[in-house]
């Protein structure tokens, strides 16, 4: 049992003697069964707000996730608490998963954490159905916002599933929301304003600097942390870069200064990146160079610097990424050495999201074809939607959400569509087992899934036609049952893949046409979003004001003016006194190199590779969309097949901007 109140369970339990700003106004809330959402900087302390509350609620306290390494982190330090905690994700086998809901169950289990996507399998739906919830946790709660910075389609189902699931309250975290996200977000699960709790974004200790980047970008970094980084006592610092190919050069030239730097991009092998991680962690190596793939769930409180090779994708990801920067307190340094010579590839990964009108259109067509059917059922796989649309995955999902959204179609239920199996008995012996028509059951699929070498393949259509003709029921729910009772005794090894998503057609009778045009005009719409959204982070950074208050404003912290500030005379001009501009040092960006003009030959040279493979696969030359995503480097499921990867002009114009590269293709094109 608890102690009696928040505070002794705080100090008890967590070992803390006093809250954190914010932390106990939300705990309240939770705790007076109101829903509620808690708006925190980044190392302000969020899980606390879920953690504490969720030893004091009757019931099983739900956490839904982004990353697996958010949820590793915070297990972590519950166990170390001694709080019954655990996780279902991808990476444990059927027992360990077995065992945590079987403690979720009886009552043992006060705090279960798990990915957004686990609430798309049946048989775990069918479990939480079993399960008393009192509160679900959304983290990186933006998620579900289309204003938001990491908009993931399946969060926008959350509210459906706390419905669903009957769960009487919700607890929303983040630290990158602005009002925009967080009026979305409280309207989306019906949270009252007084009920969001918003702690201010200023911290005093984080400088924020930001300077010019120079020709010699990579010198001028040398010059900058060389003298922080003396043997003995270097200085914890993250450099943030788009491109995985940075992040192997700037490392590289680092280490033959001296600088004990390693790269860290999702090019690397998970075990890789672990260690680099556990290293960087233990003070092991004090340098990391890195895309967006590392930081999520990193707790380490001593970070000195964090330093923006390159532009950040946002001026969320920025606050987010220099919210690592000195979470002890003590005074730490965000140094973004700016340039507009990055802002093509940032721009361009934009472009590379919105599909072809073309795919959208085939998309419909598919959905209108399964409408005909009499159950008006269609069954997805989502890498083969993905591949026969020419439409990249994370766009599909979106697309296929917003046609939910309109209607369209409703998600009825998922399932594996291979399944293999491997013998740990003699199939004889597994047959004994059993007695009447059991045992002829067991037969029969003894029968009917040959094995090759060791494992066997499951043929759901072929085990029902021998169960027709032998008047034994063999449908695929009893097989799979069968089989999964097998697995649990320890008989055989069963694996599942290619997860198939059924829907059913719920207006079967649309317009193609029209509706094609007004999911392609979204699309349109979420890419000038994200556009605007890059230059409001050059503006950001071309601030004539304290950047610090600028950076609060954005995201509606109206703190400036209040006893946060340093000094009454900066109060007075809502300034913080440690950022380049009230330094005296305001920035204007240089520009990028202007890129010659493109010419015939550039296009003979770059762009007659891919056109001849296109024609000779589909009988047809690509249009303008598919040469500039090549030309870009911007991947397409259609490239897969056409090896375009390995074609010469293949990302050959990366750097140029996207929109003048595809109207040049269409000049040519003569399209």
């Amino acid at each position: 049992m608890p102690p009696s109140s928040p505070q002794q369970t705080l100090k008890e339990v967590f070992g803390f003697d006093d809250f954190r700003g914010g932390q106990q106004a939300v705990v309240s809330r939770v705790l007076e069964r109101h829903s509620t959402a808690a708006i925190f900087a980044t190392g302000a302390g969020k899980s606390l707000c879920y953690q504490l509350p969720a030893l004091h609620l009757p019931h099983l306290t739900l956490v839904v996730s982004p990353l697996l390494a958010l949820m590793q982190d915070q297990l972590a330090f519950l166990a170390r608490h001694g709080v019954a905690a655990a996780s279902i994700d991808s990476t444990q086998d059927r027992d360990a998963t077995r065992e945590v809901m079987e403690r979720a169950k009886s009552g043992e289990l006060k705090i279960l954490m798990i990915s957004v996507e686990r609430l798309k399998n049946e048989r775990f739906r069918h479990f939480l159905r079993q399960v008393h919830i009192s509160l679900m946790v959304v983290d990186e709660a933006h998620c579900l916002s289309e204003w938001g910075h990491n908009f993931r389609p399946d969060y926008l189902k959350l509210p459906d599933y706390q419905r669903d699931f009957a769960i009487p309250q919700v607890l929303l975290l983040t630290a990158t929301a602005t009002p925009a996200v967080i009026a979305d977000m409280g309207e989306k699960f019906a949270i009252a304003p007084e009920n969001v709790i918003t702690t201010g974004f200023y911290r005093s200790n984080l400088e924020l600097l930001v300077s010019p980047a120079m020709e010699g970008r990579q010198q001028q970094l040398i010059n900058w942390l060389k003298p922080q980084m003396q043997p003995g006592s270097e200085a914890p610092t993250i450099i943030y870069v788009t491109l995985q190919q940075t992040a192997e050069r700037v490392a590289k030239v680092l280490a033959a200064q001296g600088i004990a730097a390693q790269a860290y991009h999702a090019g690397l092998d998970s075990q890789r990146r672990d260690e680099i991680q556990r290293q960087f962690m233990s003070g092991e190596s004090p340098c990391i160079v890195a895309t967006i793939a590392f930081g999520m769930g990193i707790d380490k409180g001593d970070i000195r610097n964090v330093v923006h090779y390159d532009l950040p994708k946002s001026i969320e990801n920025y606050s987010q990424e220099i919210g690592r920067a000195g979470r002890d307190g003590l005074p730490s340094t965000c140094l973004t050495l700016a340039g507009r010579d990055g802002l093509r590839v940032l721009e361009n990964f934009v472009y590379g999201d919105t599909p072809e009108y073309a795919g959208i259109y085939r998309l419909l067509e598919e959905i209108a074809a399964a409408g005909q059917a009499p159950d008006r059922q269609w069954e997805v796989l989502l890498n083969t939607l993905s591949r026969d649309t020419n439409i990249r995955p994370l766009p599909l999902k979106t697309l296929l959400v917003r046609l939910e959204m309109h209607g369209i179609i409703a998600p009825r239920f998922a399932f594996l569509a291979e399944y293999r199996l491997r013998y740990h008995i003699e199939p004889s012996e597994l047959v004994s087992r059993f007695e009447g028509e059991r045992a002829a059951f067991v037969r029969l699929l003894v029968d009917n899934i040959p094995i090759a070498r060791t494992w066997g393949t499951v043929d759901f259509d072929r085990l029902h036609q021998a169960g027709q003709a032998q008047q034994i029921d063999a449908s695929r729910a009893r097989v799979i049952t069968a089989l999964e009772y097998f697995q649990d005794k320890g008989w055989l090894t069963l694996e599942g893949k290619r997860m198939t998503d059924v829907y059913e057609i719920c207006q079967p009778n649309f317009t193609i046409e029209a509706l094609a045009s007004q999911l392609f005009e979204d699309c349109l719409n979420r890419e000038r979003i994200e556009i605007e959204r890059l230059q409001a982070m050059l503006a950001l950074f071309e601030s004539g004001s304290c950047l610090t208050r600028r950076l609060a404003m954005h995201f509606g912290d109206s703190t400036f003016g209040d006893s946060t500030f340093d000094t009454p005379s900066n109060t007075e001009q809502g300034r913080c006194g440690h950022c380049s501009v009230c330094y005296g040092h305001p920035i204007k960006l240089p520009d990028a190199l202007p890129e010659p003009p493109l010419t015939t030959a550039d296009f003979q040279r770059y762009a007659t590779p891919l056109i001849e493979r296109h024609t000779e696969q589909f009988g047809q030359p690509p249009n303008a969309q598919r040469l500039a995503h090549f030309l870009c480097g911007l991947t397409m499921p259609v490239f897969t097949p056409l090896k375009a990867r390995s074609l010469n002009g293949f990302a050959v114009f990366e750097q140029r901007a996207y929109p003048e590269v595809r109207e040049w293709a269409e000049a040519m094109l003569g399209q």
